[in-house]
């Protein structure tokens, strides 16, 4: 035997918009990104919705603003560096040899001092 409302959903009917309550105002923004992917969210039309300046673009991942003609640039990442990169950045290979054999020295117990 055969379900009566098969292949209905719940909230399909003809009342429509009087069941549901009406929608709020919308605005359509256009952002377009350095690929030339444009992307057109929603927004609520009210006084406290703040439109954002810039949208991520869900095709490219890429930041995109309103200007089509002048779109946000990518951001550029910083690769991660390890505490050694930055030591090495403030220190010679000489004084790193020297700071190495004091250490060694002090351990060692060969210290004068």
């Amino acid at each position: 035997m055969a379900s009566a409302i098969r292949g209905s959903r719940v909230g399909a009917g003809p009342m429509g918009e009087a069941e549901r309550g009406d929608q709020i105002e919308r605005a359509t923004v256009s952002y377009w990104c350095a690929n030339g992917h444009e992307v057109r969210p929603s927004f609520a039309v009210e006084e406290t919705v703040v439109i954002p300046d810039q949208w991520d673009c869900p095709k490219c991942g890429l930041p995109a603003g309103r200007d089509k003609n002048n779109p946000p640039s990518a951001v550029v990442n910083i690769p991660y560096k390890t505490h050694l990169a930055y030591v090495k950045e403030r220190r010679s290979d000489k004084e790193g040899e020297k700071i190495l054999e004091d250490a060694l020295r002090k351990l060692r117990g060969d210290d004068i001092e």
